[in-house]
């Protein structure tokens, strides 16, 4: 059996830009996951960028709130910065709530067909609540946060993703290693 660096001598030099979208509850793991990611495909030669839903709130989207529009505005956003890194050449791995089906079914139609992969890292909710050391899940169920999602707003599991990472079953390293398997034989 070959390495995944070997397997990608010869493949790096032919990466072809892709969305990694990872959606899934706050706590489910996303942020972690496309940060290990990043560094294994910079790893392999892969040029990638991540975008990250809290630092993207604190700058791009600093105007909009957590309703409804709010949230789809936010995430048409995203979709076309991804679409302008996609097309620079750039494995883009987005990590944001994106708690609409609808709104992540928008994103996968800006882009050319395929460049769209999404990303379901599913963590039941009491794991994510177990993992929140911002203390938000306590603060949603007291009612002090509105609109906040799995708690006082719906999230809409995705009915088809690409990928399917069960976090609260597999570790990091292997949820990992089952992104770039996708990415190097697709």
């Amino acid at each position: 059996m070959t390495s995944i660096s070997e397997e990608t001598e010869s493949i790096s030099r032919q990466a072809k830009a892709v969305v990694f979208w990872f959606t899934g509850l706050s706590g489910a793991g996303k942020s972690t996951i496309s940060e290990a990611v990043s560094v294994e495909m910079s790893k392999l030669g892969i040029q990638n960028y991540v975008l990250d839903g809290d630092k993207i709130r604190r700058g791009l989207c600093s105007d909009l709130g957590f309703s409804h529009d709010d949230r789809t505005e936010n995430i048409r956003r995203i979709g076309e910065v991804a679409k302008l890194l996609c097309d620079a050449g750039v494995v883009t791995l987005v990590a944001f709530i994106s708690p609409y089906m609808a709104d992540r079914d928008n994103v996968r139609g800006i882009l050319d067909k395929g460049k769209f992969v999404e990303i379901f890292v599913d963590c039941p909710l009491e794991v994510c609540e177990q993992r929140d050391v911002k203390g938000l899940y306590q603060k949603a169920r007291k009612g002090e946060i509105a609109n906040f999602t799995g708690i006082s707003d719906p999230y809409e599991v995705p009915a088809n993703p690409e990928i399917h990472l069960r976090t609260d079953q597999s570790d990091v390293s292997d949820c990992v290693k089952k992104i770039i398997k996708y990415y190097l034989h697709q």
